[in-house]
């Protein structure tokens, strides 16, 4: 009996596991734009609805916020981030605070550096996706700005330039 329910409970963990390692997954490994030092690495897992994305950003100024958000195009070529476009918005929507309202579907909620400079990131979203669909961020920009989010100006949020910058793939 023992035995049985162990080789039952094995199989079920396996089976999780398996549909977790099947999720659409994405990561964006930042690189600082010219004259900063900001750098990271942020992974987007496809969860039924929404996006679970985790991560770890350095080099940011320490006990600060700043802006984070997913743009319209994933090119860092340039020296300042600005190649990126603007912030991802297929729905045409005002900018906003991320899930507060309406906003970008790229308004991500704003990262938060401890007293070393490092922001964690963990977070749910159901405004982008991985992989298919108009909110598909696969191939995207993503963007950290030197600057908090006031989550009103229009259209950028007012969180000035940007210190680091990735391809979403």
């Amino acid at each position: 009996m023992k035995k049985t329910l162990f080789l039952i409970a094995t199989a079920a963990l396996l089976g999780a596991c398996a549909s977790m390692s099947g999720s659409p997954r994405a990561t964006a490994k930042l690189q600082s734009t010219t004259g900063n030092t900001t750098s990271g690495s942020v992974s987007f897992v496809q969860s039924g609805s929404k996006v679970l994305v985790s991560g770890e950003v350095r080099g940011l100024k320490p006990g600060a916020e700043h802006g984070f958000h997913v743009h319209e195009k994933g090119d860092c070529s340039s020296g300042d981030g600005m190649s990126t476009g603007g912030h991802f918005n297929p729905a045409g929507g005002p900018h906003g605070n991320h899930g507060m309202g309406m906003h970008h579907a790229g308004d991500l909620p704003s990262l938060k550096a401890d007293a070393n400079g490092v922001a964690k990131i963990s977070f749910e979203s159901s405004t982008i996706a991985v992989g298919s669909g108009v909110t598909n961020i696969v191939g995207k920009g993503l963007i950290v700005h030197r600057d908090p989010d006031d989550y009103k100006t229009q259209p950028t949020g007012n969180a000035g330039p940007r210190l680091a910058c990735a391809v979403i793939s």
